[in-house]
């Protein structure tokens, strides 16, 4: 499969809510537990980051991640993929932007702040090749009143 990825523009931006709106509706592999709209979306993970992308396939967007500026050279990573249709291969294709847009402004390490119960989501940091880092005791709550660890993976530049 081909995918494209870019930096994630305005346009972008109800198709990235899409995503994320379905990844929060399923459950059990986002922190993020409240639909958001898009303008919400447009402020937090489009205009904010340094670093953000869109990856394409078919001309349709399947997936967007965002590297957040935390300073002393560390970037926080959020990733999210269709999981409508998913597309085998689109997390990669974000990821290699990604790594290489937060190496070209200088940064030190990515790091992926994952809750512990996101199996999905600590499987594909792994495979990016991120390592544990340090666990964070009932760092978040979910809306049942259930702590969960936060688990943080480091990928050095």
């Amino acid at each position: 499969m081909t995918f494209t990825a870019r930096k994630m523009t305005h346009d972008d931006v109800a198709a990235c809510v899409a995503i994320l709106n379905h990844t929060i509706e399923l459950g059990g592999t986002t922190a993020h537990e409240e639909v958001m709209t898009e303008a919400d979306f447009r402020d937090h993970y489009c205009d904010e980051p340094p670093v953000n992308n869109v990856v394409i396939q078919d001309g349709r967007v399947v997936g967007f991640q965002a590297a957040f500026d935390v300073g002393d050279g560390l970037y926080s990573i959020g990733s999210f993929t269709d999981q409508k249709t998913p597309a085998r291969g689109a997390g990669r294709a974000l990821f290699d932007k990604t790594l290489s847009d937060c190496q070209a402004r200088g940064g030190v390490a990515i790091l992926a702040k994952i809750t512990a119960d996101n199996v999905p989501g600590l499987a594909y940091y792994t495979k990016m090749g991120f390592q544990d880092w340090k666990t964070v005791p009932d760092d978040h709550t979910r809306r049942t009143g259930e702590k969960v660890d936060r688990v943080i993976k480091r990928y050095p530049l």
